[in-house]
């Protein structure tokens, strides 16, 4: 068994952590495509009349109640669906030629990840999202992790 670094342990998990959100993207499109409008509608109601976000007329009570109306009437869940179901995939195609060192690879997920950056932080901006800023920043730790490893694996050829 061959020793690793520390960096090289870190970018293996992130990977693997990418590969995980790939699946639950892929699988979270395809439950948005199958789940019935009331249902989603129902959902926002028991979470906002049972208080889980503290007072039902509050902030985040208007905010996931105004996030519920975009998503069921507009092209909002069609966009989310495909979003999804496409990063998803690109995601775990990366994470499998990452994981069996495919050299060429790896610029491409680095350009890939830094487009994903860009579209994130522009769809934040536009929607007042705050997950997406994190997503993003996440996608940046890996293309920096992406590019060390690749450095690193030209070196030793």
């Amino acid at each position: 068994m061959q020793n690793t670094t520390a960096t090289e342990r870190f970018f293996r998990i992130a990977i693997a952590l990418k590969g995980l959100d790939g699946v639950l993207q892929v699988v979270g499109a395809l439950v948005l495509a199958f789940v019935p409008a009331s249902t989603v509608s129902g959902f926002t109601h028991a979470v906002i009349t049972r208080d889980l976000l503290g007072d039902p007329s509050g902030t985040l009570a208007r905010h996931l109640e105004s996030a519920t109306e975009n998503f069921l009437h507009g092209d909002t869940k069609t966009f989310a669906v495909a979003y999804l179901l496409a990063h998803g995939l690109i995601k775990l195609a990366l994470v499998w030629a990452l994981a069996r060192k495919i050299v060429r690879a790896y610029p491409v997920a680095a350009v890939i990840l830094a487009a994903f950056v860009v579209y994130e932080i522009v769809r934040a901006v536009h929607t007042h999202s705050i997950a997406l800023p994190f997503f993003a920043a996440l996608d940046v730790v890996i293309i920096v992790l992406v590019l060390r490893e690749y450095r690193q694996l030209k070196r030793a050829a």
